[in-house]
């Protein structure tokens, strides 16, 4: 089976060949683009399994192109860039990217983000054709029967606790920001529920985390988000 195709998307020939060094090292297939044009082209000729994205592109923005592609692709985006506020973030995660590595970057940090994103495709997969539950270390979701289990004991959680367990797990290893979790659970009556999704959070995890202090399963993103992280 063939490792999957990577797609590389940086003007920069030094981080460029970081990159690409490093996916070749670890037997992955990939290709690279230097401008946004190129990167659409790619990207609609050779549908790669990833995209590995710079915001600083010479003739577009990043956020343009993640906005284009996710107009008619799911495919998973990996925003790699040296802006480092927490509004870039953001803004590059709610027009649909998966995740974010801040410039400089370890090479041990980028394949581990790419792992996390391969085992999320792989998990979707695997629940899409063979049946809808979910299981991630002892926490397992019963879609079809509404039913939540910790170490095979049924947790009683809330309507609002359930959506955002089933929101956060059918998007595992995927940082949610505070706009995409609150528009997805509370829809058009979204604005300004920021405390209202953190109580929600606090009482989620202390009924599936161990130590709700150190948690295991959902990750805070401060100031950006939440992600459930795959065990």
């Amino acid at each position: 089976m063939n490792k999957p195709l990577i797609l590389v998307v940086e003007d920069d020939s030094a981080v460029r060949n970081l990159i690409t060094t490093t996916l070749e090292t670890h037997n992955y297939r990939f290709r690279t683009a230097i401008t946004g044009e190129a990167a659409i082209m790619e990207i609609v000729s050779y549908n790669p399994d990833v995209i590995l994205l710079d915001l600083g592109l010479p003739d577009m923005d990043g956020i343009e192109i993640i906005q284009k592609v996710r107009s008619w692709s799911k495919t998973p985006i990996i925003v790699i860039s040296a802006r480092s506020e927490d509004t870039d973030k953001i803004e590059s995660l709610d027009a649909g990217a998966d995740d974010y590595l801040t410039k400089p970057f370890s090479v041990e940090e980028l394949l581990a983000r790419l792992r996390v994103t391969f085992r999320r495709l792989n998990d979707i997969g695997v629940m899409d054709v063979q049946s809808p539950i979910f299981k991630n270390g002892d926490l397992m979701i019963d879609y079809a029967a509404c039913c939540v289990y910790m170490e095979g004991k049924e947790l009683h959680l809330t309507p609002m606790e359930y959506k955002l367990l089933c929101l956060l797990a059918k998007n595992v290893g995927k940082v949610l920001t505070h706009t995409y979790i609150m528009k997805e659970i509370w829809g058009s009556a979204w604005d300004n529920e920021v405390a209202s999704l953190r109580v929600f959070m606090a009482t989620l995890r202390k009924k599936i985390e161990a130590n709700p202090s150190s948690p295991k399963y959902i990750q805070t993103h401060i100031g950006i988000g939440y992600r459930m992280l795959k065990l």
